[in-house]
């Protein structure tokens, strides 16, 4: 059995941290998603993957090199001047994948404990074209919404319902099973979405089936939701007793601390932070609810509270982070600086002034 991941979009809700690296290496409990992702295809005995990217997304894998668990990876590029959408990558990929079985697609830009084992066996009992898994979620509106009849036939497929207009509350996981037959309905080389015209057409004819998943399913697509993800993974990996507490004096459970950190005297990490390799640390720093990617330098008597510090950052003394702030890689906060709430810096910048408005460094 085959995957196809689709890894080939620009995260610009996630700028400015994505204007350095794509959503998929991403680090959710310092792994990259990626990572997360290879580890639960080899998991559910699916042996090969195509990685449907654009060129520069394709350089950052091969330079980061995620572990891919006896997983055979391949790669298929997405044209520079001409985005295949979603559907697009996947007709991209019918050589590699061929017409001998049906094979798995997912989006390489969510966190999502799928059962691949129960999909598969999903979509082969009932014939199906193509199967989605479909998990339950507040407001379906930003998702594509699933109706069911006969069980789990799929009546009706609408990609992001108006605001009230959604039949149910079922969405696309980002995950589903295509038969070798779903390629007739992609045009080859033009940009296509799977979700707006593909989907449709498969429900009218009969064709495309539902199968509930109850896994843990996070969309990262936005600060707010990269950190609460890693929360949530969090308090679930020390559950499982996957992740053990750390006991130290200087930190409150449940925290992830990567290899090569060092902490400083008076400080306090936690609850909530996730410090990722060679994270320097100062003396009387306090660092809450936050994401710290590697080789981050924090200065003495700093305040981190519900940020994302990118890598490489450097967080001069007596600074306050605040809520929301987003820091991209290799930025400077010079000493003494205040960042007011959903404040955001781009990559390579340096801040020498307090700023209490909203506003993007750039």
């Amino acid at each position: 059995m085959k995957a196809v991941i689709l890894a080939g979009g620009f995260a610009t809700r996630l700028r400015p941290l994505s204007c350095s690296r794509p959503k998929t290496l991403f680090p959710i409990i310092n792994k990259p998603l990626l990572q997360w992702i290879f580890e639960g295809l080899a998991t559910n005995e699916i042996k090969e993957a195509v990685l449907a990217v654009n060129a520069l997304t394709q350089f950052h894998i091969k330079q980061q090199k995620p572990p891919r668990y006896g997983l055979k990876i391949k790669y298929t590029i997405d044209p520079p001047k001409t985005p295949l959408g979603t559907a697009g990558p996947i007709k991209n990929a019918e050589k590699i994948i061929g017409h001998e079985e049906p094979f798995v697609v997912l989006n390489g830009d969510i966190f999502a404990d799928i059962n691949y084992k129960q999909l598969i066996d999903t979509h082969i009992k009932t014939d199906a074209l193509a199967t989605i898994a479909l998990c339950k979620v507040d407001d379906p509106c930003r998702y594509g919404v699933a109706e069911l009849e006969n069980g789990n036939r799929i009546k009706n497929f609408i990609e992001k319902p108006a605001k009230g207009q959604a039949p149910t509350n079922l969405i696309n996981a980002g995950v589903y099973v295509l038969s070798p037959k779903v390629f007739d309905y992609i045009p080859k080389g033009k940009q296509c979405s799977i979700e707006r015209e593909v989907f449709p057409v498969l429900a009218k004819e009969h064709k495309l089936f539902g199968h509930m998943t109850d896994g843990l399913w996070m969309d990262i697509g936005k600060p707010e939701e990269y950190i609460l993800t890693n929360k949530i993974i969090l308090d679930n990996l020390i559950m499982a007793n996957k992740l053990k507490p750390l006991k130290k004096s200087e930190t409150k459970s449940p925290v992830a601390i990567d290899k090569g950190v060092v902490i400083g005297k008076k400080t306090v990490v936690g609850p909530y932070a996730i410090l990722g390799k060679n994270v320097i640390v100062g003396d009387n720093v306090q660092i809450r609810n936050s994401v710290i990617f590697p080789d981050v330098k924090i200065c003495d008597n700093v305040t981190i509270d519900g940020a994302i510090i990118g890598e490489g950052a450097i967080i001069g003394k007596n600074a306050q982070i605040n809520k929301g702030c987003v820091i991209a890689d290799q930025v400077k906060i010079k000493d003494n600086i205040n960042l007011t709430e959903d404040f955001a810096v781009c990559p390579a910048k340096e801040i020498s002034e307090t700023i209490l408005k909203r506003n993007i460094i750039c």
